[in-house]
C-alpha cells in the first residue's frame, strides 16, 4: 500500500518527472540561447539599420534586463497563483511567437519592442519551473535536479556563440531568430497537453496553499526572513562577481596573454563553459549524495567551492604569459588550466542554494521568493558586474597601463568572499531564529 499522507505523496511517474525536468531544462536553454545569440547579430544588424553601438547596447542588455526585473516579481506572483505548467506553456509560446517576431521587426525600433515583449514574456520561466521542481522532487533529490535546470544555460551559451555565430553568418540574423524561437511553439504543446501539475507543497509535509493579500505583502514577508534574505543576496553577489569574470574574460586573455579576439573567446567558451556546467552537475548530484549522510554538507558544498573558487581565481589572473600548448592552431595559456577549475567550482552554490531557498519558504510563496532571487541576481550581475569592472579597469589605468583589467577583474571577483561572509551569517541566523529548520535543512 501506498502511503498518500502529505509528507510521502503519490508521485507522478518516474518517467513523467524526469520527463518534465528535461523539459523545463531544454525550455531554459532555449530562453538562454535567444539571450546570448545576439552578441553574435550584433554587427549584421547594426549594419542593416545604421544603429549605433550605443543603440545595439541597448537590444543586447538594457532593454531586455530592465523589462525582465521589472515584471520578475509579478511573474512569480502569478505562478504562485495559477497552475505552473499552463503558465509555462504559455510563456513558451508567446516566447516562440515574440522571438519569431524579431525576425520580421521592419526597423530599429519594432526590433527594441520586440526584444522587450521576449523579456516580457520570459519573466515567468524560472521562478515558475525552479517551483515546479520543488514539488517534482523530495528536498534530498532537489539539488541534482535543481542543478539539471540551471546548467542548461551553460552548456546553451556555448551552443549559441559557437552554432549561432555559423547560423547568422549562413542564414542570417532573421532567419535564425525564427530557428531559436521555432522550438518553444513544440515545447508549449508538450507543456499544454502533455505535463501534469503536481500537488504543490507536498514533499513540505504541507499541501495547503496560503497567499498573501497582495504581492508586496509577500515581498515583505520573504524578506522579514532573515535565513531568505541573506541567502538570496549572497547569490545576488555570488552572481555580480560570476558574471563579471565571465564578461571581461575574454578581453583579459587579449590583453594579458596576447591572444587573438577569436581564440580567446573560442577558449572562454570551450573551457570556462564546459568546466562551469560540469560543476553545476557534480556539486547538484554531491550534495544531495552527501547531505542524505549529513545535512550540513548542503551548507558546506557552496562554501568550498566559494573558497577554491577565489584560491584558483588569484592563480589564474596572477599566472604568467605562456603557451602550453596549441590544439588545432589555436594556443592555450597554462593559466587555462586555472581557469577551467575555477570555472567547475565556482558555480557549486548554485543547485545547494537554490535547493535550500525552497526548503526555508512556504510552497505557496516559491515562485515569488525565486524571483525576487532572479531580480536581483540580474541587477547586480547583468547591471553591476561588468559596469563595476570597467570602471576599476579606467581607474587603474594610469597605474597599470594595459594590466589594469587584469586588476580590477581581481578586485570585482573578490566579492565571492563577501557571498561567503552572507552565507555564514544566513546559516547563523537559520541556527537561531529556525533551529528546527536548521537540523533539516544545514545542520
Amino acid at each position: 500500500m501506498h502511503d498518500t499522507s502529505p509528507s510521502a505523496p503519490a508521485p507522478l511517474s518516474a518517467w513523467r518527472t524526469h520527463g518534465l525536468l528535461f523539459l523545463l531544462a531544454f525550455l531554459y536553454a532555449d530562453n538562454f540561447i535567444g539571450r546570448q545569440i545576439v552578441a553574435v547579430m550584433i554587427e549584421p544588424i547594426r549594419l542593416e539599420f545604421g544603429a549605433s553601438d550605443t543603440s545595439m547596447g541597448l537590444i543586447s542588455g538594457l532593454a531586455f534586463a530592465a523589462v525582465f526585473a521589472v515584471l520578475g516579481l509579478p511573474a512569480g506572483r502569478l505562478a504562485d497563483r495559477m497552475s505552473r505548467t499552463r503558465l509555462l506553456a504559455l510563456s513558451s509560446l508567446c516566447w516562440g511567437v515574440a522571438t519569431i517576431l524579431c525576425a520580421l521587426s521592419g526597423n530599429f525600433v519594432l526590433l527594441v519592442a520586440a526584444r522587450m515583449l521576449v523579456a516580457a514574456v520570459e519573466a515567468p520561466a524560472a521562478p515558475a519551473a525552479l517551483s515546479l521542481i520543488a514539488d517534482l522532487y523530495p528536498p534530498q533529490r532537489r539539488a541534482f535536479a535543481i542543478s539539471c535546470f540551471t546548467a542548461a544555460p551553460t552548456f546553451a551559451a556555448i551552443l549559441a556563440l559557437s552554432l549561432g555565430a555559423w547560423l547568422v553568418d549562413q542564414y542570417g540574423w532573421r532567419t535564425t531568430f525564427v530557428i531559436v524561437g521555432t522550438p518553444a511553439l513544440l515545447i508549449s504543446a508538450l507543456l499544454a497537453f502533455g505535463a501534469r501539475e503536481p500537488v504543490r507543497g507536498a514533499w513540505d509535509g504541507s499541501a495547503r496553499v496560503e497567499l498573501s493579500t497582495s504581492l508586496l505583502a509577500t515581498v515583505g514577508q520573504l524578506w522579514a526572513n532573515r535565513p531568505v534574505r541573506y541567502l538570496i543576496l549572497a547569490g545576488a553577489v555570488a552572481t555580480l562577481g560570476g558574471n563579471a569574470f565571465g564578461m571581461w574574460n575574454a578581453s583579459f586573455l587579449v590583453r594579458s596573454h596576447g591572444l587573438e579576439l577569436r581564440h580567446a573567446g573560442l577558449l572562454t567558451g570551450l573551457i570556462g563553459g564546459t568546466a562551469a556546467g560540469l560543476g553545476v552537475l557534480f556539486s547538484g548530484w554531491l550534495t544531495d549524495h552527501l547531505g542524505k549522510r549529513d545535512a550540513r554538507w548542503r551548507f558546506r558544498i557552496p562554501l568550498v567551492g566559494h573558497v577554491v573558487g577565489i584560491a584558483t581565481l588569484a592563480a589564474y589572473l596572477s599566472w604568467p604569459t605562456d603557451v602550453l600548448t596549441s590544439i588545432a592552431g589555436v594556443p592555450v595559456p597554462t593559466a587555462m588550466l586555472w581557469c577551467g577549475i575555477n570555472g567547475f567550482f565556482m558555480v557549486w552554490w548554485l543547485g545547494p542554494s537554490f535547493s535550500m531557498l525552497t526548503s526555508l519558504v512556504a510552497p505557496a510563496n516559491r515562485a515569488v521568493a525565486m524571483a525576487l532571487q532572479t531580480m536581483l541576481s540580474t541587477l547586480c550581475g547583468v547591471g553591476l558586474g561588468p559596469v563595476l569592472t570597467g570602471a576599476l579597469s579606467d581607474l587603474l589605468q594610469p597605474a597599470f597601463g594595459v594590466e589594469s583589467l587584469r586588476y580590477a577583474m581581481f578586485l570585482s571577483c573578490t566579492a565571492t568572499s563577501v557571498a561567503i561572509v552572507l552565507f555564514l551569517v544566513m546559516r547563523a541566523a537559520l541556527l537561531r531564529e529556525q533551529p528546527a529548520q536548521a537540523v533539516m535543512t544545514t545542520a
